[in-house]
């Protein structure tokens, strides 16, 4: 089977790895520097098991910039391409999901097209009367930052928005392709997927969002916030897992799809969905209340990236931190290994880590590492348990 997969981000680069052990991948991207890095069997991402995968040479996977050369002959198309939130318009910016689709039905014309990229409720549907077709179908990924090819081998479900054959297969081509045989698959309607989507990671904010106004209650009050959460999350309901406090949540879909769920509730009554959005904007301005307070000279910010394992830094709590201190006057220097520029929104990049320990008398870190654990005595975290 000919599987084109549009898009060389982390949905993209792990689906067209997963799926490449089996069946023959050709993947396509505008950025002609990650069509060179997949060729050379190099990952444009940080990831290690994708960059392992690709190392390995036992994958059918070439990429390309041509969406036609990508699509010829496929039987499915999958667009994994972004859809970042505009906040002109209170939703997902789709331009690039529609122009693939649309590529696709010409390009394409005896295949099923599956659209992996987060979309609004009622997007494929409308998309479908939109071209004429009932060809599109929606599968949601369900992926960490930095684990995404692991998250497609070890699924927690497979779900695809769509009735019939097509969905099947497409079902049983991610199931086929995963080391969990027994991984749960769920059809559904398409407006159903794209909301489960969007609720699963609505829930996880509120999740975030719910630790971190435990923690912020706690340090208002001088209580052991870790005793607290290790209480709580005794109660097998709740569980003693994704607890561990932080600046906030961030990255690529967290923020938006919150947003977006909350403009699809426009015409419904809801208070709980915009509660979490706000908690996370008064996290930030108390976690930078709290630093402020200790009256620092120079404010270091070690890392902006939101996790371990990851390069991401897009939305990123600490910087919404970093520019409420900055606010104040403060100056602030920036460590962080992925930038090249010299200065990050103003704020001096300083490359050497221990100029950079040396020179800050407060160093911000969302998340605690070894490579701090020499100056622990400045370092403000909320990192209580070490994981993300």
């Amino acid at each position: 089977m000919k599987i084109a997969v549009a898009g060389l981000g982390y949905v993209g680069m792990s689906l067209a790895v997963l799926l490449a052990a089996r069946h023959r991948v050709m993947a396509f991207d505008i950025s002609a520097t990650r069509v060179a890095q997949v060729n050379e069997r190099r990952s444009p991402i940080e990831d290690a098991e994708i960059s392992a995968a690709l190392a390995g040479g036992d994958l059918d996977l070439r990429a390309t910039t041509d969406a036609a050369e990508a699509m010829e002959q496929a039987d499915f198309v999958v667009i994994a391409t972004p859809t970042s939130y505009d906040t002109r318009t209170n939703r997902f910016d789709t331009a690039s999901v529609e122009a693939v689709a649309e590529a696709a039905l010409r390009l394409a014309p005896e295949a099923m097209i599956v659209i992996k990229s987060t979309i609004p409720v009622g997007f494929t549907a409308a998309l479908n009367a939109r071209l004429g077709t009932d060809r599109i179908l929606f599968s949601p990924e369900f992926l960490r930052e930095g684990r995404a090819l692991h998250d497609n081998l070890h699924p927690s479900r497979i779900v695809v928005g769509g009735q019939g054959g097509a969905a099947e297969i497409f079902a049983e081509l991610l199931r086929e392709a995963a080391l969990s045989p027994d991984v749960a698959v769920l059809l559904t309607g398409s407006r159903e997927a794209e909301a489960i989507k969007l609720f699963a990671n609505t829930y996880l904010a509120l999740r975030v969002a719910y630790f971190n106004e435990l923690d912020s209650y706690a340090l208002a009050n001088g209580l052991d916030s870790r005793q607290i959460i290790d209480g709580v999350s005794l109660d097998p309901r709740i569980g003693q897992h994704y607890n561990n406090p932080s600046f906030g949540y961030g990255g690529y879909c967290l923020p938006k799809d919150t947003r977006q769920l909350l403009a699809n509730y426009d015409a419904v009554p809801q208070n709980l969905i915009r509660a979490v959005i706000e908690a996370n904007s008064t996290r930030k301005d108390f976690i930078a209340d709290q630093i402020i307070g200790l009256r620092p000279a120079q404010v270091g910010i070690f890392r902006l990236v939101m996790k371990a394992g990851s390069d991401n830094f897009r939305d990123s709590a600490i910087q919404g931190v970093m520019k409420r201190i900055k606010a104040k006057g403060i100056p602030v220097t920036v460590y962080e290994p992925q930038l090249t520029e010299s200065y990050f929104f103003n704020s001096p990049v300083e490359r050497d880590l221990a100029a950079f320990k040396t020179g800050c008398d407060v160093i911000i870190a969302n998340r605690m590492t070894g490579e701090l654990q020499d100056v622990a005595t400045k370092v403000f975290t909320r990192d209580l348990f070490g994981a993300d």
